[in-house]
């Protein structure tokens, strides 16, 4: 069974996880209203976290409460930064709260080769929150901050890092709804 969580977009952690929250034909939709759906959104995204997750990855309400706050305030701090304003107080501290809720090390193992495994001391989902916080800190703090843009699409509520010179939309589907807005007016206007 699959689940929808909304677009996956190849975007960094944190605005896949901001993204969660988007929209179908302008009409908001909830990307996370189950723990199976986080469970659902931590599977697609497995082989981009820096830590590994259980094959039999329990997910619990306490669990989907966090990752719906971190979610919140990922948003909160992408508005602020789209838009030139102040972030949220809340926001920030929230972010912080769930990066240092997972210290992370590294260890080296050699069994026959060397390989370094990546450990944290929390449950499997908080480590795996605290991860996405700890990019989203990355992000907002580094030099891809310049490149985040919202999209500009018609009724379109997702966020997206400008990855190339011409790439106005997070996604095709929107680029493709906006000429068409702009047809539309262009020929309602010709009348």
């Amino acid at each position: 069974m699959s689940m929808t969580t909304g677009p996956l977009l190849g975007e960094p952690l944190p605005i896949e996880l901001a993204n969660t929250a988007y929209a179908v034909r302008g009409r908001p939709r909830e990307g996370l209203p189950s723990a199976e759906h986080l469970a659902a959104w931590l599977e697609s995204v497995r082989s981009r976290l820096p830590l590994p997750l259980p094959s039999e990855l329990v997910v619990t309400e306490a669990d989907l409460a966090s990752a719906r706050e971190l979610r919140a305030s990922v948003r909160a701090l992408a508005e602020a930064a789209v838009t030139g304003a102040a972030p949220p107080a809340r926001a920030l501290a929230t972010l912080n709260e769930r990066s240092r809720s997972a210290p992370r090390w590294r260890e080296l193992r050699w069994d026959g080769r060397p390989v370094a495994l990546t450990h944290a001391a929390a449950p499997p989902v908080a480590a795996a929150l605290s991860a996405v916080a700890e990019a989203a800190v990355d992000l907002f703090a580094g030099p891809g901050l310049a490149a985040l843009r919202a999209c500009q699409g018609p009724g379109c509520v997702l966020f997206f890092v400008k990855d190339h010179p011409r790439r106005e939309w997070c996604s095709a589907g929107c680029g493709s709804r906006a000429r068409a807005a702009r047809h539309y007016e262009r020929a309602r206007e010709g009348r």
